[in-house]
């Protein structure tokens, strides 16, 4: 039987659930926790293999598994959150189990990450370099990586700084772990399914993305009809970080609330 994950709820109000990106964790989420957990009961789960559940890894490392361990730990009618590969998880669950979800909110997240010749992406050779850099160092990939999501944004380099500040308190992920999230970014392709997702859905985006064009935009809009997007003009590919109260005012006006 494959271990429960760790996870950590703060705050009051209805239920929110933050999924992190790749080679991050849930600590990622600090500089805007404290402006959440003022009108969310807010959880916090690290993807399997990441963070405070490094440890804890289903036998095969893949979409289906991850997403039935990471379901298992939702409270009840809650909302969920994802971030880049988070997304594709928070998608996952909606496909499967929109029942629920009350809202799906997808930040810097696409139907299918990689490139090709119809659909903008992510080069699969990039990928690919980013698996092979992987076995020689983590440290300096991730670096590499952290800089491309922050590129373009006017505020990069503190960007940066921060995202490394708060993941560092952390456990390191496992090589397994890295090594199959790149692959699920490489591979996973949801468009035919996205379309299946009944709950509410808002897609949020950096218009300087070089990981998530916008020109997906209104690609994804096609396939899944009942969806509501928002580009944040100045934003790269975390725009929590870069821009956290212009994000808080989107979350706001997402859940209707006011001040």
């Amino acid at each position: 039987m494959t271990a429960t994950l760790y996870s950590e709820s703060r705050g009051q109000g209805p239920n929110l659930v933050l999924l992190h990106g790749w080679g991050l964790n849930s600590g990622v989420w600090e500089p805007i926790s404290h402006l959440l957990e003022r009108h969310f009961r807010v959880t916090f789960i690290d993807l399997p293999g990441f963070g405070r559940n490094a440890n804890i890894l289903p036998q095969q490392y893949d979409l289906p598994s991850i997403t039935s361990m990471v379901a298992s730990c939702l409270p009840d009618k809650c909302s969920l959150l994802g971030w880049s590969l988070g997304g594709l998880v928070a998608q996952q669950i909606a496909i499967q189990q929109s029942e629920r979800i009350d809202k799906l909110v997808l930040l810097a997240c696409s139907a299918k990450f990689s490139q090709d010749a119809d659909w903008p992406g992510i080069k699969p050779e990039v990928l690919a370099a980013f698996e092979r850099q992987l076995e020689q160092d983590f440290s300096k990939t991730l670096d590499r990586f952290m800089a491309i999501q922050a590129m373009g944004s006017e505020t990069a380099r503190a960007d940066i700084k921060q995202i490394q500040a708060h993941i560092q308190h952390f456990p390191i992920p496992d090589d397994m772990a890295l090594q199959a999230g790149l692959k699920l970014l490489n591979e996973t392709d949801l468009r035919q399914q996205i379309g299946q997702i009944n709950c509410p859905t808002y897609r949020l985006y950096g218009r300087l993305d070089s990981l998530v064009p916008v020109r997906v935009v209104p690609l994804i809009a096609a396939l899944q009809a009942n969806c509501t997007s928002h580009i944040f003009a100045h934003a790269s590919h975390a725009p929590f970080i870069s821009h956290p109260e212009e994000f808080f005012q989107q979350i706001k006006e997402i859940f209707q609330i006011s001040d």
